[in-house]
């Protein structure tokens, strides 16, 4: 079993189409026997068409409770208005300008979460290393659930804390091993988690790599082993947490610090791994990577970007994930819990095109799209057929609370800029008889 991406050019519809049954029908006829869609994004438009890179999970023993494709979809009815609730969106591995490094995310969601009643996010947003500042109205969820929500597939159960287990590859260096459970006693010690290890002997292999376009990817191979210890003892846990390896050059440890340019190595392996847990056993799953060696924790980048700085004060990364595991949501059936139908808006970087926008626009939810100046994603997402007044794009996530404060008081966004258009007046056409 292995998880992997692929890269596939969809043509550009003709006409008026809904555009997620046309994705469906495109990306199913890539797919070969035994493929199993997980991830789908379209990281560029142009008059070629859509460039679509996918994460597949391939030859799968264990495919869950077979609920069909990840574009099946259902509608969730008219918004429920009795509170507020805000799904704040920063994909993994794009390199985006807030949020794309080591959760450079958290002040964004505090701000977010401070302007309504529900805030729902996921893993790249808060995780950074020992520090997770979720706010307390704040739901953590994996970022498949998160599609998942959007497509009408399931619902979000709230719960009052979760029993987690640790799975952690076996470490040559006692050391970090070692660590690795220091770190889960401090947070049963602080945060009154429940919290066991489980230490790995037969390892999943995993390792990074970046696709065509730039995202950070990455493949895993004999993934069976780390199911089969998840399936094992998944009737005693509610979440899965995991410390494990992920190969990458060793000069990628020093130079993600010392370069500008550089994304992030580490995330987008780790969405397909937790990814593949959540859609497979549908339980909440975080990952940090383990440290491979007293060369990489001892490297000095110096000062570095403050966005990436968590990283390296760190040694085993784990109390970001603990935190967001601990009350992190069960998945439900649609029909229970916090449904697509609560969602009154999500934000997201302007670009980025994938299930959640596309489920929106069907949905319904409106969009404020944050200008990025450095993500890889090049979609122009005005260009797609929103509904009057439910796409709004804004240059800082500062605009999107003030956009956010505007949508929950029912006040026309376009009524507190200036210039102030004259009011339309719509006059019926002459039909001749």
């Amino acid at each position: 079993m292995e998880l992997y991406e692929k890269e596939v050019l969809v043509p550009l519809p003709r006409g008026g189409v809904d555009l997620l049954k046309y994705f469906s029908e495109c990306v199913t006829a890539h797919l070969s026997d035994g493929e199993i869609l997980l991830r789908f994004v379209v990281v560029k438009t142009d008059a070629r068409g859509y460039h679509c890179e996918l994460g597949v999970l391939a030859n799968a023993l264990d495919k869950g409770n077979e609920r069909g494709s990840i574009f099946d979809f259902q509608m969730g009815g008219s918004e429920e208005v009795e509170d507020f609730t805000v799904a704040l969106l920063i994909p993994t591995g794009i390199g985006a300008e807030i949020g794309g490094h080591c959760g450079d995310g958290n002040a964004v969601a505090r701000l977010v979460a401070s302007t309504c009643d529900t805030l729902i996010t996921h893993p790249n947003v808060v995780n950074a290393s020992d520090i997770n500042e979720l706010p307390e109205n704040g739901l953590y969820v994996e970022g498949s659930v998160l599609t998942r929500l959007f497509m009408g597939q399931i619902g979000l159960q709230k719960v009052r804390s979760n029993r987690i287990l640790m799975l952690m590859d076996r470490h040559s260096d006692r050391l970090f091993n070692d660590e690795v459970v220091n770190s889960v006693s401090a947070a049963r010690a602080t945060l009154g988690i429940s919290c066991d290890v489980y230490e790995m002997e037969q390892q999943v292999e995993s390792s990074s790599v970046y696709s065509g376009s730039g995202r950070c990817v990455g493949r895993v191979e004999k993934l069976q082993r780390l199911f089969d210890v998840i399936k094992k003892h998944k009737g005693s846990y509610d979440a899965i947490g995991l410390s494990t390896f992920i190969t990458t050059p060793l000069t990628y440890h020093k130079d993600y610090f010392t370069s500008d340019g550089m994304i992030n190595p580490w995330g987008g392996v780790e969405a397909m791994l937790t990814h593949s847990i959540a859609e497979v056993f549908q339980l909440p799953c975080a990952h940090s990577p383990l440290m491979p060696s007293k060369e990489v924790m001892n490297m000095e980048p110096g000062i570095v970007d403050p966005r990436k700085a968590p990283e390296t004060s760190s040694m085993t990364y784990l109390h970001c994930i603990l935190k967001g595991l601990h009350k992190s949501p069960r998945v439900v059936s649609s029909d229970r819990g916090l449904g697509v139908g609560r969602v009154s808006c999500l934000i997201l970087p302007d670009g980025c095109l994938g299930i959640p926008t596309l489920a929106a626009l069907k949905q319904g939810i409106q969009v404020i799209a944050v200008k990025d100046r450095e993500h890889v994603m090049k979609n122009d997402l005005s260009s797609l057929p929103w509904r009057p007044g439910q796409f709004i794009q804004v240059d800082t996530y500062l605009e999107a609370v003030g956009v956010l404060q505007a949508i929950k008081a029912g006040i026309s966004v376009e009524s507190v800029k200036r210039p102030l258009s004259y009011t339309k007046v719509v006059e019926d056409l002459e039909v001749g008889l």
